[in-house]
Parts: C-alpha cells; structure tokens; sequence
C-alpha cells in the first residue's frame, strides 16, 4: 500500500523540518492530500501513528483533502472532480497514476480529454509546529 509510504516521507519530512526549526517536540503536522491520489485517510492515519517518532509522541495529524479541479484546454471549462462519477477500476487507475485521469475524464462542456489538473494532485505538508527548547 502505498499509504505506508507516504507516512515514512511524511515522517522523515517533518522530522528533517523539526530538525531545522530546532522543534524538541513536534505537536501537529498539517497534510494536504490531492484529491486525485486517492488516499484511503484511515491506512494513513493508521500508519503515521505506528511510524512517529520520539519527537512526535504526543503529535496531531491533520488530514485536509484538496479537491481535484480541472480545465478544459480547448474551451476554457472549469470542473471540479467527483469520485463517485467513475467506477472502483478507473478510479483504482487514478489513485495509483493520477495522470490516467486523462484517460477517463473528460470535460463536461465540448467531451474532450485534453485538460489541466489545476488541483487535488500530490501529498504535502503544510506546517509542521512544535516546540522550541525555550517554550
């Protein structure tokens, strides 16, 4: 699952942060999760509690979800992205390579597959916060 190891990058990430800002303790990690990726938050939840660190013993996960949005290249349309609107294979397709949207999507103004994913791709840390030896 790849869930897994996204939780040991967000680890290794915030932990290499906390480093930097001299963080003793890190006490919330904010995610931004894509859309598109499709990441079941649970497993993600599950496995960052099982991989944190000394540091992060007390830490809060935050989970915000960015939600997919697109743009038609050929007449300008902007849609957002509706899981529900694709079957378990497609969007298993999706989850493990987002760019297979343009295989299955497509716009909903002319039908055409050529667009740009504005929003709702990739997994990233928004903030990490702790606390510094003198707090």
């Amino acid at each position: 699952m790849h869930e897994w190891a996204l939780a040991e990058g967000i680890v290794s990430t915030a932990q290499r942060v906390a480093e930097d800002e001299g963080l003793l303790e890190i006490t919330e990690i904010v995610i931004n999760i894509g859309e598109l990726q499709q990441i079941e938050h649970e497993i993600l939840v599950f496995a960052l509690e099982q991989l944190k660190t000394s540091t992060m013993k007390d830490v809060r996960f935050v989970l915000k979800p960015i939600q997919g949005r697109f743009r038609c290249r050929v007449c300008g349309e902007k849609w957002a992205f509706s899981p529900n609107t694709v079957d378990e294979e497609v969007s298993e397709a999706i989850h493990f390579v987002p760019e297979m949207a343009h295989v299955y999507i497509k716009c909903p103004q002319c039908d055409s597959p050529d667009f740009d994913v504005t929003e709702g791709r990739g997994v990233w840390l928004e903030s990490v916060k702790g606390l510094k030896r003198d707090e």
